[in-house]
């Protein structure tokens, strides 16, 4: 009965579309089922298992809608179930896409669609619904879902390929790659390609995916190809899905086509004082190919080529230019042909024919402008040599017009500091001094030639003077301070070597000579511009150093024959190993340099001149003081604000003038002009003191006569109305005074010169009675 059901089984209409022949064999023990299986439906085979579960795979087919009650696919069965068991399923889809019933029967419950999910893995179990004890282990199982034919190919979007023109029949163009979502072992997602258009000039493979080409292609006709390709599954079927796509093919150009001139014949206008390489005009030339495939090359006649050039420009067009002047008064007009080829690749059949434009005729007209001057050279280079200054001619320059009118042209050098001079007429040139090359051996400058007519044209020349060289400089001595005595030197010792140098270019030998023997010393001429200075005797020392001396004298080899002495002054010092200078006494002079004797000469002169000024002004003060009247008042007007000096600062005049002038009526000014009277000023008395030295400066503001004074003595004064009477010392150097300072003398010998002048001693008093 086990048997029969599972014939039953492979037979209902859900496994492959058409009509099952199911031929089912029962034999007793037997454990396989055979079935008819079509090609589209892979075979079931069930058989026991270790836990005698009786199937393997199950198979339901993809996008087949829900029905009610749920499409069987397939049967659980198992030799443990009884009528109070239950199956139970479990894994990918379980009781959601697939249920089982209480029998065991397996059911979907959800559209499949296989492109999503091809194959569902779950287990099945078998327990007792009373107890809840699972009767038998698990078992897996996989559902298959079965393809349909429910998806079309797909191209991939912007298909497009390229070839070369020159591509012989058969070549590769490009390969178009389709896809389908259906199952690709299956008719379903087998593809076949179909060109639908321009299969004059392409084909494609109809069992593969490639496009080739049937014949060749010009791009010069046509440079793109639109084709239409057709991809459809189920090979060999009508029915089927199929979709179809745009395939843009571009054609690649290659060098096939030779370039060719636009015109006949080229006019150009030209001006004669154009620059070289000027661009006089463009030659137009046409080539089919695509611009990187343009390659043209120019040739002219050859007596041009030296004349005028012919390169390419960004378009690959020649352009003509200038490789000399031009110039209109030789020739005015230029006529030559220019030829244009091509180096190709293959040859296009338009390249064929005579009517090809490959040679052109050319037409420059050169048109004539006002030339400045040209000179003879564009630089000149002339030489002299130094000293001379006399010589009549260094060199000349010349410069004509270029023009027709043949003006006349006349010279000059713009460079005032220049030591040339130049002819304005015959432009000879001549020296302005005397030129020294040690100073700068090459001078340049520039010589200006303008036409001799209001406004004309200018041009310039350089012009290069080279000042040679003579022998008029002497040899002079070098590395005379690394010549010295060490104190453990001994004799035929060399302590130096000394050398030579001459400003002039002198190329003979320098030859060394002591011009003044010397018992101390020797030289040796080392016939290599070089000499040596050899110890004659030892013995010297630091503690009696003096000086050394040697008169070298220096020849070189020019002509005229220049030569110097030469002091060289050797130092004595205390020398380590090797002759390392450790210390070196300064040598004792004995003599004494003409400059130094002339500085101080010049110091006792001035010191002298100096003294005489002094003693001068000093007598000539005294003779002024001594023409003043015996009369009049010396006074100085001292300020002290400090308690300083005290009574000692009156010392230096004799302050009783002051007072005694208002009391001496003999008192009158000398001879002359009074001041006194000029001014009318009161006559100051002892009551008012301060009338006193406003008259005394007023005569000494205008008595131009006498001499300045230097300070103002300001002395304290409280003037005739006070109470307290003056504090001033005048009053108490000229009179006396009812105060006793005697006790003055008390305070010690720093009071001495105070008790001195307030104290009232014998003579004090017998001369205030």
């Amino acid at each position: 009965m086990m048997k029969r059901s599972a014939c039953r089984q492979m037979t209902e209409p859900g496994f492959w579309a058409g009509v099952l022949v199911v031929l089912c064999t029962l034999s007793m023990g037997a454990d396989v089922h055979q079935a008819l299986k079509t090609p589209s439906v892979p075979s079931r085979v069930l058989q026991r298992h270790k836990r005698d579960w009786k199937w393997d795979k199950l198979y339901a087919y993809e996008e087949m809608p829900p029905k009610n009650p749920p499409e069987k696919i397939g049967k659980l069965e198992n030799t443990f179930f009884t009528t109070i068991s239950r199956y139970i399923l479990s894994g990918e889809g379980a009781n959601v896409i697939f249920t089982v019933n209480d029998y065991g029967d397996i059911t979907v419950n959800a559209k499949l669609d296989r492109e999503k999910k091809s194959v569902y893995k779950l287990s099945a179990s078998l327990i007792n619904i009373t107890s809840g004890k699972q009767l038998d282990n698990d078992d897996t199982f996989v559902i298959v879902v079965l393809d349909i034919n429910d998806n079309s190919p797909v191209f991939p979007p912007d298909l497009s390929g390229s070839i070369s023109e020159s591509s012989k029949a058969g070549s590769i163009v490009m390969t178009v790659n389709a896809t389908d979502a259906d199952d690709g072992n299956t008719q379903n997602g087998r593809i076949e390609y179909k060109l639908l258009n321009g299969t004059d000039l392409f084909n494609i493979n109809n069992k593969g995916n490639i496009i080739t080409i049937k014949s060749s292609l010009d791009r010069e006709k046509q440079s793109q190809y639109i084709i239409t390709i057709q991809a459809k599954d189920m090979p060999g079927i009508k029915s089927g899905n199929s979709a179809t796509t745009i395939v843009t093919i571009n054609i690649n150009d290659e060098n096939d086509n030779i370039a060719t001139f636009k015109k006949e014949k080229y006019h150009f206008n030209v001006k004669e004082d154009s620059k070289l390489g000027y661009e006089i005009g463009v030659l137009g030339v046409e080539d089919k190919d695509e611009i990187q495939n343009k390659d043209p090359t120019f040739t002219m006649q050859h007596e041009f080529d030296e004349v005028f050039d012919i390169k390419l420009n960004n378009e690959k067009d020649g352009i003509l230019s200038l490789k000399v002047p031009l110039d209109y008064e030789t020739k005015n007009m230029h006529i030559f042909n220019v030829n244009v080829d091509e180096h190709t690749v293959s040859k296009s059949p338009d390249n064929q024919g005579p009517n090809l434009q490959k040679r052109a005729q050319v037409f420059i007209s050169v048109i004539d402008v006002d030339e400045p001057p040209v000179f003879s050279q564009t630089e000149f280079n002339f030489s002299i040599y130094e000293g001379q200054f006399k010589s009549p001619i260094i060199g000349a320059v010349s410069a004509k017009d270029p023009d027709k009118t043949g003006y006349k042209i006349r010279y000059s050098i713009e460079d005032a500091n220049c030591p040339v001079a130049v002819d304005p007429v015959q432009g000879h040139l001549s020296l302005k001094r005397q030129l020294d090359r040690e100073q700068e051996s090459l001078h340049t400058f520039q010589v200006t030639a303008h036409e001799d007519v209001p406004n004309g044209l200018k041009s310039y020349a350089m012009v290069n003077l080279k000042v040679l060289d003579i022998n008029d400089n002497a040899p002079e001595l070098t590395n005379g301070s690394y010549v010295y005595v060490c104190e453990r030197d001994e004799p035929e010792t060399i302590i130096g070597t000394v050398g030579a140098y001459d400003k002039d270019e002198n190329p003979g030998r320098f030859r060394f000579t002591l011009a003044k023997k010397s018992s101390n010393f020797s030289l040796h001429d080392n016939q290599n511009n070089t000499a040596n200075i050899k110890l004659k005797q030892g013995g010297f020392s630091t503690e009696r150093s003096m000086e050394y001396v040697l008169e070298i004298e220096i020849t070189d080899g020019g002509t005229p024959e220049q030569k110097s002495i030469n002091l060289l002054q050797i130092k004595v010092c205390t020398c380590q190993t090797g002759r390392r200078i450790e210390y070196c006494m300064a040598y004792a002079q004995t003599g004494m340099s003409v400059s130094a004797l002339l500085a101080i000469l010049l110091c006792i002169v001035t010191i002298l001149v100096i003294v005489i000024l002094i003693v001068l002004r000093r007598r000539f003060q005294k003779e002024v003081l001594v023409t003043k009247s015996s009369g009049e008042i010396h006074e100085q007007l001292v300020r002290y604000d400090e308690e300083g000096g005290g009574e000692m600062d009156t010392n230096g005049y004799d302050v009783s003038i002051l007072s005694s002038a208002c009391h001496d009526s003999g008192f009158r000014p000398g001879p002359g002009p009074s001041l006194y009277a000029v001014v009318k000023k009161p006559s100051a008395c002892k009551g008012d003191m301060a009338m006193m030295i406003e008259v005394k400066k007023d005569e000494a503001d205008h008595d131009r006569g006498g001499i300045p004074y230097d300070t103002l003595h300001i002395y304290g004064y409280e003037g005739s109305e006070s109470l307290a009477g003056s504090l001033s010392s005048l009053d108490s150097s000229s009179s006396g005074s009812n105060l006793d300072y005697n006790f003055l003398h008390e305070w010690g010998p720093r009071f001495r010169t105070l008790a001195q002048l307030y104290g009232v001693d014998g003579s004090d008093t017998d001369s205030s009675d």
